[in-house]
């Protein structure tokens, strides 16, 4: 399948970063017994990562914005087109040998995705998108699911952790949730739960209290794959409010509802 030349920047830099984070997971079991332990270990990989894709992106796109997870926003001359990377999209699985992480890679233009990458360097899976064109998973064409019950769908969703807000309001959504759904899973990469999304494996996603880098790239992939996306109050700032809900048509709409619906009964 050809490419256009902005998705093989996107796909060569990905596979630039992807080299290291490989060798990287590879060393991470070894680590596990140390007193030291691996954490340490693993934010240098990710940084590492972020500094290969930011020199790959910037030098084929100079002038590009940059935000990265661990560089903060770096404001180009091109005030049209914005960089969101993650470099590493499920740290804590990377941290525990659990082979559940992307690398996650989207473009802006002036306020609207128009090419996303979600890589996860293990499973060799590349999904890529570009507005108008479709989506893919290495060359096969991704359709969200059809489904149209509830009762049937199979939902992604976060859990707060600690040290994260909202644990109440999640408890609350989440029983309303788990009430009318055949199952909840939780992941751990958003990236990845919004282009399995895509992919049709997940009916559905939501979650709350994400950054622009964890999203923007799975956005444009569920939306080209025929999905709908939208913040969990049903418009389209999921970026700057950081939560969102991700489905086909119909099953998005009823959960918006659900969650509208616990969110007053709580």
């Amino acid at each position: 399948m050809l490419h256009s030349a902005l998705l093989n920047v996107m796909m060569k830099a990905a596979r630039k970063a992807a080299r290291g984070l490989i060798r990287d997971f590879g060393e991470v079991e070894k680590l596990q017994v140390s007193l030291k332990g691996p954490a340490n270990f693993v934010t240098a990989a990710d940084r590492r990562a972020e500094q290969v894709l930011r020199d790959e992106l910037m030098a084929a796109r100079p002038g590009y914005s940059f935000v990265g997870e661990e560089g903060g926003r770096l404001d180009g001359t091109d005030k049209t087109h914005t960089w969101y990377v993650d470099p590493l999209d499920g740290t804590t699985n990377f941290l525990h040998g659990i082979p559940q992480f992307a690398i996650s890679i989207g473009l802006e233009r002036e306020g609207t995705m128009i090419a996303a990458l979600v890589y996860n360097p293990i499973s060799d899976e590349m999904f890529i998108a570009e507005r108008g064109k479709g989506a893919f998973v290495n060359d096969q064409r991704l359709r969200v699911a059809g489904r149209r019950s509830m009762e049937d769908a199979v939902v992604a969703c976060g859990l707060p952790h600690r040290g994260r807000g909202g644990l109440a309001e999640f408890r609350t959504e989440f029983a309303a949730v788990q009430e009318r759904v055949a199952g909840l899973r939780r992941f751990g990469s958003a990236a990845l739960d919004l282009a399995f999304v895509a992919a049709g494996r997940f009916d559905l996603y939501w979650e709350r209290n994400l950054q622009s880098w964890d999203m923007a790239a799975g956005i444009l992939l569920v939306r080209e794959a025929g999905g709908y996306v939208s913040d969990c109050d049903g418009n389209d700032a999921m970026l700057t409010k950081g939560h969102i809900v991700a489905g086909n048509e119909t099953l998005q709409k009823d959960l918006l509802a659900i969650l509208r619906q616990s969110g007053r009964a709580g």
